[in-house]
């Protein structure tokens, strides 16, 4: 249902917070009040004057899903804030597209944390970034297209992937993998990719089927995680998540576990590098 008032007061916020050069418009020194002008929005909406002003005057016609997705586009809207103005609209709320691009503020991050074995990936599970030292402690090549470089595929799929985790650990990894990968569902569930990606895991994997099957949801942002690494043994770490919740893409950091040796084996993976070492099929 429309919330009138709600919307008239969130577009009027938004067009007075911008200004012509935000939108590509020339400034001009006639301008009384800040921000754009109604007929300016209109414009860059692609409706009538009239139409719109009824819309921030709380009355007129209720606007199409089109209407509000070119609001969006005309006020500069972030996605949470095109979300929020489909749920004043009364609309449905558009699913966000799957991030493959990493921001510069996320990749400078990155390259600053190059101490530590540091993976970026989408919520899909495409992983999209890894550094030298989370390869050298993964025991991983060059990264593969398509499926072969999906966390949660990989995982579920590749009985090598689980190979230097102990055993006792991987019920545990494979319920928060679940439990991650359901909630991305639940945000995405229109979205054709996650729908065949989950189908695909559970005509290939009983596991999978099972733990899908008890609905447990969460976006997991700390865990432990240990690794059984062939030349440096036994690696204890503090699994890190960072997540951008505008593209749900996630960085992965693993910091050594406070108390164990793992800092200076981190340390001689550093030095000695990947070259040595190549990934199981």
């Amino acid at each position: 249902m429309i919330d009138r008032p709600g919307l008239a007061e969130f577009l009027r916020r938004r067009r007075a917070g911008l200004s012509p050069s935000d939108v590509g418009l020339p400034e001009t020194s006639r301008r009384r009040t800040p921000g754009l002008r109604r007929e300016e929005v209109a414009v860059l909406a692609g409706v009538s004057s009239d139409f719109y002003a009824r819309l921030e005057q709380a009355r007129g016609s209720d606007p199409s899903e089109s209407v509000v997705a070119a609001l969006a586009r005309a006020l500069r809207c972030t996605p949470d804030e095109k979300d929020h103005l489909f749920r004043l609209a009364g609309v449905p709320i558009p699913p966000r597209q799957v991030g493959r691009h990493i921001g510069p503020g996320l990749r400078q991050l990155a390259v600053h944390l190059d101490g530590l074995p540091t993976c970026v990936y989408n919520d899909l599970g495409e992983v999209l970034h890894t550094n030298a030292l989370d390869d050298a402690l993964h025991c991983r090549g060059r990264l593969r297209p398509g499926r072969e470089s999906n966390v949660y595929w990989r995982w579920f799929t590749r009985p090598a992937s689980r190979d230097r985790v102990p055993e006792a650990d991987r019920d545990r990894l494979s319920r928060a993998h679940v439990s991650d990968l359901r909630a991305t569902y639940s945000r995405r569930a229109e979205d054709d990719r996650i729908t065949e990606l989950v189908n695909d895991l559970a005509a290939n994997s009983a596991e999978f089927r099972i733990l899908w099957d008890r609905h447990d949801v969460a976006v997991r942002g700390t865990d432990l995680k240990n690794i059984q690494h062939p030349t440096v043994g036994l690696v204890r770490l503090r699994c890190q998540v960072l997540v951008t919740p505008e593209t749900g893409i996630r960085m992965r950091v693993l910091l050594p576990l406070e108390g164990t040796d793992a800092a200076d084996k981190l340390e001689l993976l550093r030095v000695i590098g990947t070259q040595q070492f190549f990934e199981a099929e």
